[in-house]
């Protein structure tokens, strides 16, 4: 058991020396959500509020999700695929390793990741715009993210099923783009149309900010809206799951 052990934390590390030495991962997960904070924050006075929040913490938690989805939708979707493709997976068959060890491993360095993000986005906000929230608040609203983080994990599993990475790298920018925007992360549900608005309540990513949204705006834990992340879980990874029992099949 210690051995195995060992071998998973040795992957977790190679997991994690790996993303952060990807540029592709490091453009679309810290540099861009913290820039178009700044560029985005300061379109606005600081009276103006959305939905009874001040504009500049509702668009930090906007950003701190952006780059939360875009590190488990990009960069983890298509390492799993690329890895998948090598036929790493059925090379791990063959060594003593244990397959819930590669899981594992796989899961904890992505949610060490996102949380690496949270802090950096949050510190950002808190020291560049001199965002003032109680210590609970930080610590609620991070918390909600890094859980609800776990439900663009298994997105990115889904379509990591995939064993063409460059496929796997266009949907992937795709579903996280269109999301982010139907969402409510780039500009306020507010601002879209009735349909858009009924529609963007049924994504992963409204969810995940409404949440966040909420606990900034004095509220509590929208129950709602984890119920729907946990159901999001549970059909990615069944989805997930046969999609990959039937390539092993072929």
């Amino acid at each position: 058991m210690n051995t195995t052990m060992k071998a998973t934390m040795a992957q977790c590390n190679a997991e994690l020396l790996r993303t952060v030495r990807n540029r592709r991962f490091v453009f679309f997960s810290v540099i861009m959500p913290v820039a178009f904070f700044f560029i985005f924050s300061s379109t606005a006075g600081n009276d103006v509020k959305v939905d009874n929040v001040d504009w500049v913490p509702y668009y930090l938690m906007s950003m701190t999700v952006y780059g939360v989805v875009g590190a488990s939708l990009t960069s983890f979707a298509q390492r799993l695929s690329r890895e998948r493709a090598q036929g790493w997976v059925r090379l791990l068959r063959l060594t003593p390793l244990p397959s819930w060890s590669y899981v594992l491993s796989k899961l904890v360095a992505q949610g060490i990741i996102n949380l690496l993000i949270i802090l950096v986005v949050f510190m950002a906000g808190g020291i560049g715009k001199h965002i003032d929230l109680p210590a609970s608040v930080w610590l609620e609203s991070g918390l909600w993210i890094w859980i609800g983080g776990f439900s663009f994990m298994a997105l990115g599993s889904l379509i990591g099923s995939m064993r063409n990475p460059d496929a796997v790298q266009l949907l992937a920018l795709i579903v996280y783009m269109s999301l982010s925007i139907v969402g409510g992360l780039w500009f306020p549900t507010s601002s879209m149309s009735g349909a858009l608005q009924t529609i963007s309540k049924f994504t992963p990513t409204y969810r995940l900010g409404q949440g966040a949204w909420n606990l900034i705006g004095g509220g509590s834990i929208d129950w709602n809206g984890l119920l729907i992340l946990a159901a999001y879980v549970l059909v990615f990874m069944v989805i997930s799951a046969y999609i990959m029992k039937k390539q092993e099949a072929v």
